[in-house]
């Protein structure tokens, strides 16, 4: 009796998500697929590139970065950090937000072969609120030309 008025069995529930989600992630932009595959996402990753790389920074940015052995002329890629002191919950996810389009943005200046961690420090979200994307551009575009220099 149970089984006449409950949910569908798992299977057909399952079946019928699974070939949703197929097909919606087929139809992504490009630059969506191209942007998750330049991420750092395992710890192993971030931990690598905070204990064995070099780093620069500015008043509200510190870019650490090191030569990945596996890939020397892939592409880079990004990890960001953005720690609770930056603001509130909604804050951090803007401003990581605004962190992914502006490294897109240059990343045909960024050098190759490496993996980059951006963290933000305390204070970011405010100027980032009132001076906009642009001068978040201008910041990042700063401390890639220290850690060249």
């Amino acid at each position: 009796m149970g089984s006449e008025r409950g949910c569908p069995p798992a299977g057909a529930a399952r079946s019928s998500s699974g070939g949703a989600r197929e097909g919606a992630s087929a139809s992504l932009p490009e630059t969506l697929a191209v942007q998750r595959r330049n991420r750092l996402s395992r710890s192993k990753d971030f931990d690598t590139v905070y204990r064995r790389g070099r780093s620069a920074s500015s008043r509200y940015l510190v870019l650490h970065w090191f030569p990945r052995e596996d890939d020397p002329a892939g592409e880079p890629r990004l990890g960001l950090a953005v720690p609770r002191s930056v603001g509130s919950a909604v804050a951090r996810n803007r401003v990581k937000r605004l962190l992914r389009e502006s490294w897109r943005e240059l990343l045909p200046t960024v050098p190759g072969g490496q993996d980059y961690v951006l963290a933000a420090r305390p204070g970011l979200a405010e100027p980032v609120e009132t001076r906009g994307k642009e001068w978040l551009v201008g910041e990042i575009t700063d401390v890639l030309e220290r850690a060249r220099a």
